[in-house]
């Protein structure tokens, strides 16, 4: 696998504000909310329980709490942070009324024993982002699902600095990709081009990257060292 590090190009909608939809409120959405409305997006947030639990969030960062069902309404970019066995059961429809060309990241994890029960197609070896993106019948770039919610809030860095944190991303969609690695470097963070979608594995939980707050270099190296035999931990 090649890891490509070079910066990305920021000619993107990056050079702009966005509209961010974010769905689902949880550790990951939380945090994403509180670092993008700090930099300045215009970001909705939905979750399962509906806007009015949101409150608290949107009052402390001035996001739009609302239905999940209106949450990319407009949206040139969103964030798919749900629990893995639910995302069949987002609407559908679920990005009809997004932006023209709008970027879906996923940050989603398989839990089969803890959390998300038995999925066949995953078992017998469909990639985790390739399932959702099949949910969604729309492309995704995978990215955060293995990042530390408060260093998404409170790591940032500036470029060059010697602790600034390193991020893998994989996808298909390179000038999708780039829109998302533009986005992540704007919040803080370097970015490692983890590869196209079938090797999204890679950054899975219990892989080396999983958790790793690391530079660029020690990112690489650990998307690298990455197995593709599932850990028993993480099979149903």
């Amino acid at each position: 696998m090649e890891a490509d590090a070079t910066h990305p190009s920021r000619r993107t909608r990056e050079d702009h504000l966005m509209r961010i939809g974010i769905i689902g409120a949880g550790n990951i959405g939380g945090s994403l909310t509180r670092r993008l409305t700090a930099i300045g997006h215009d970001v909705a947030v939905a979750n399962s329980r509906g806007p009015h639990t949101l409150a608290a969030l949107a009052e402390e960062t001035g996001a739009t709490p609302v239905r999940v069902a209106d949450a990319a309404r407009g949206a040139e970019v969103v964030v798919v942070t749900v629990p893995f066995k639910n995302v069949p059961d987002l609407p559908s429809g679920l990005l009809d009324e997004a932006a023209e060309g709008v970027v879906v990241i996923e940050t989603c994890n398989y839990y089969p024993k803890e959390r998300d029960g038995r999925i066949a197609a995953v078992e017998d070896g469909l990639p985790e982002s390739r399932w959702i993106e099949r949910q969604l019948g729309h492309p995704v770039i995978k990215a955060f699902n293995g990042s530390w919610p408060e260093d998404l809030v409170d790591g940032a860095r500036p470029e060059g600095h010697p602790e600034r944190l390193a991020l893998p991303v994989a996808g298909d969609d390179e000038a999708a990709k780039k829109v998302v690695r533009a986005l992540i470097d704007a919040m803080g963070f370097d970015t490692v081009d983890a590869g196209g979608l079938d090797e999204s594995w890679r950054q899975q939980p219990d892989t080396p990257v999983y958790g790793l707050r690391a530079g660029v270099a020690e990112v690489t190296e650990a998307l690298a060292a990455a197995s593709p035999e599932r850990p028993e931990a993480f099979r149903a």
